[in-house]
């Protein structure tokens, strides 16, 4: 995949760890500086100062999908640097939100998940649209979650708000379209991340066993379909959702 990214600049959203920190470090190997965003200021600093040590062009703010006030002054910064051609919208609050049934569910919540899952991916794109019609074939890439195509128990407002991801990524390539943006969404499966850690085993089990390609799936399982719609290989792909998730769902 190198050089599949050579001159572009891309934003990677949640990506101090796990998934988005895999993304970020993608595209830095296929030779587009990045821009690197999260709330989680120190594993920011140090992943950003890890893709330097590479060679890679990195640069990093601390966002905060719940302000609007932060995103809007995050991408003022970015916008300081010029247009983007892509924007992977990755960040989302997953670890703890799992466990309890639909009856257990309390709405703060609920409100908080929406807030930064759904509220803040729309938000950071509205602000990225701008930047993103300044260059031909821009991309935007959505994460939701094979978890809102099976319907997993005891998780439902992650899963609400991975649906809505969803159906957001439809609209959105309708509305972008015809400033030349394409709008596409993956729904990864289980993934061996920090974020993940608390998941109890019997979940991982059901996913590992489960698969058509049976085992565990690890962030470099999702790269390259990150690079590949952020890429001019998908210059007329917009509006689909791509599960990467080892078979363990078809779409």
């Amino acid at each position: 995949m190198n050089g599949l990214l050579t001159g572009k600049r891309i934003v990677v959203t949640g990506a101090a760890r796990g998934l988005g920190r895999s993304f970020a470090a993608a595209v830095a190997d296929a030779g587009a500086s990045v821009v690197m965003c999260d709330i989680l200021a120190d594993e920011l600093t140090n992943s950003a100062a890890s893709l330097r040590e590479r060679g890679a062009q990195v640069e990093s703010h601390v966002i905060d999908l719940a302000d609007p006030a932060s995103i809007h002054a995050v991408f003022n910064a970015i916008a300081e640097g010029g247009a983007i051609d892509g924007l992977v919208n990755n960040a989302a609050l997953a670890t703890g939100v799992g466990g309890k049934t639909m009856m257990e569910y309390d709405i703060d919540l609920w409100d908080r998940v929406m807030q930064v899952n759904v509220r803040g991916t729309w938000l950071v794109s509205q602000a990225a649209v701008p930047l993103l019609a300044q260059t031909p074939h821009a991309k935007i890439v959505n994460v939701a979650s094979d978890t809102a195509l099976w319907g997993a128990p005891r998780l439902m407002a992650y899963v609400a708000s991975k649906g809505a991801i969803i159906s957001m990524t439809r609209s959105m390539a309708r509305e972008l379209g015809p400033q030349g943006i394409c709008v596409n969404a993956i729904a990864p499966g289980l993934t061996r991340v920090e974020a993940t850690e608390y998941v109890p085993a019997e979940r991982h089990q059901l996913y590992e066993q489960g698969r058509a390609l049976t085992g565990a799936q690890h962030p470099d399982d999702v790269n390259g379909t990150v690079l590949y719609l952020l890429s001019p290989l998908a210059n007329f792909v917009t509006g689909q959702l791509l599960p990467v998730n080892g078979g363990f769902v078809f779409n």
